[in-house]
């Protein structure tokens, strides 16, 4: 089992928002759970990301450690696959219902703007 080292960068940094920081607690649960002590844990990569999202190197170290523990582990292999379900779902979940219109007019404007909905993460104009 593959979990994708950019979207642990992606939940370990806070992009994904309230809900990817709740997944990525959920992963720190679940890699904290070792009824196998034989397997390794993770948690030091786990950690290890945590300090650092941005490092490509340290999320492809999680996600090795990861998979080397679900080969090892069928009962972690089993939660981890439920997690990575969930984690892969989080931007396609809408934050509520209805739809939405959006519409600039009467004026002249000089400045970027967002228009959408359910927007995720920090976001900026590059200021």
């Amino acid at each position: 089992m593959e979990i994708a080292p950019e979207l642990l960068m992606a939940l370990a940094s806070g992009t994904a928002g309230a809900a990817g920081q709740q997944i990525w607690e959920k992963l720190r649960s679940l890699v904290r759970r070792r009824p196998d002590p034989e397997a390794p844990s993770g948690e030091g990569e786990l950690v290890a990301l945590g300090e650092a999202a941005d490092d490509s190197e340290r999320a492809h170290e999680l996600a090795n450690v990861l998979a080397l523990r679900a080969a090892q582990d069928p009962a972690f292999a089993q939660a981890l696959e439920s997690w990575r379900q969930e984690a892969e779902a989080w931007d396609r979940a809408p934050t509520g219902s209805g739809d939405v219109h959006n519409e600039i007019t009467g004026g002249d404007f000089k400045g970027p703007v967002f228009q959408g909905r359910d927007f995720n993460g920090p976001m900026n104009f590059g200021r």
